[in-house]
């Protein structure tokens, strides 16, 4: 029937990068479209471009808006999602913007908006590394740490559907100060942007490393994921040092999550999981071992990678766009 709506469009608003994926109703990838984040514009100018995105995936796909059950999207920060609000963005300086009515006015479908990290572990959870498990822990380490829940088979949102936020556990009193303004935070510790700054400030106190000329190569002002890899095959000490640093204090954040949760597994992702995999992984997980309270079956707690990688973002909001509170685990198909 040409005119059922079985088609879904899954977006990913990062700090980075935008992008839109459309898949039909098995989950299989019809076309995918990916730009930079205009970071720094007012709210109306990044609606305007993600719709943009949107319909030329959609165009890609030769599909019609008109046969779009919904388009669903994960935005960064705190989400009011029964209202598609985003009501604090910090990395994206916005404040109480109606993201789902102002993109569905552009779109004419319905519109669903949750958090990014939400939408990224529902995507681990029904089609990626956290098949076949009903409770999980989700921390995603990028330009910021942020956490999800799964509990029981569904995503726990807590009473003011803040819950997740694993990212501002405080793991060094007094330590660095973090964006949201609390010092010590495992985000200031040990994020893609805590390890540039540590990187940078051992630079400036003379140490000598590659990651500026790294930078300078491929034409890069931060110091994202492949720079860091770059770096780390090249046996840069600095790098090296910061790499480690922020893999233990992820561990202790791992082995918080898991005395206070007791989960099944730990799915680790953003770009420098999906990009290293188990060389980022690895040592998170020995450190985690270490301090979990149940030693003897710590373990069985199983701390993986992610397994969909970009992918994450856009597929988990379409599994919530086709399933809404509710979480049923299916087969990713390309």
């Amino acid at each position: 029937m040409a005119s059922r709506k079985n088609y879904y469009v899954g977006v990913d608003l990062g700090g980075t990068s935008l992008r839109a994926m459309v898949v039909d109703e098995k989950y299989r990838l019809l076309a995918s479209e990916k730009v930079r984040t205009p970071v720094g514009q007012k709210p109306r100018v990044t609606i305007a471009k993600m719709a943009e995105v949107i319909k030329a995936a959609l165009g890609s796909a030769a599909i019609r808006s008109g046969n779009v059950a919904a388009v669903s999207v994960g935005a960064p920060g705190t989400i009011n999602a029964r209202h598609g609000v985003v009501e604090q963005a910090p990395n994206l300086g916005w404040t109480n913007v109606p993201l789902a009515s102002e993109l569905r006015q552009r779109l004419g479908v319905p519109v669903r908006v949750d958090n990014d990290v939400n939408v990224g572990m529902m995507g681990e959870y029904a089609l990626g590394a956290g098949r076949g498990a009903k409770d999980l822990v989700g921390i995603f380490v990028g330009t910021g740490i942020g956490g999800a829940l799964i509990i029981n088979g569904k995503l726990f949102e807590g009473a003011c559907g803040g819950a997740g936020e694993i990212g501002h556990t405080v793991i060094l009193v007094n330590g660095p100060l973090c964006h949201c303004g609390h010092r010590g935070c495992a985000e200031a510790l040990a994020s893609r942007t805590a390890m540039e700054r540590d990187v940078r400030a051992a630079i400036q106190s003379g140490q000598k490393s590659l990651v500026p000329k790294i930078m300078r190569k491929k034409g890069h002002t931060r110091m994202t994921s492949s720079v860091i890899q770059s770096a780390l095959n090249k046996h840069d000490r600095v790098m090296e040092e910061v790499f480690k640093r922020a893999q233990y204090y992820l561990g202790i954040l791992v082995a918080n999550a898991v005395n206070l949760l007791d989960p099944e597994r730990v799915v680790i992702g953003g770009g420098i999981a999906a990009r290293l995999r188990d060389e980022f992984v690895a040592a998170i997980r020995e450190t985690a071992y270490e301090y979990f309270i149940h030693a003897g079956r710590a373990r069985a707690v199983k701390i993986l990678p992610g397994k969909l990688d970009d992918d994450a973002g856009p597929l988990g909001a379409v599994v919530l766009a086709r399933r809404g509170a509710g979480v049923e685990q299916g087969t990713l198909k390309k």
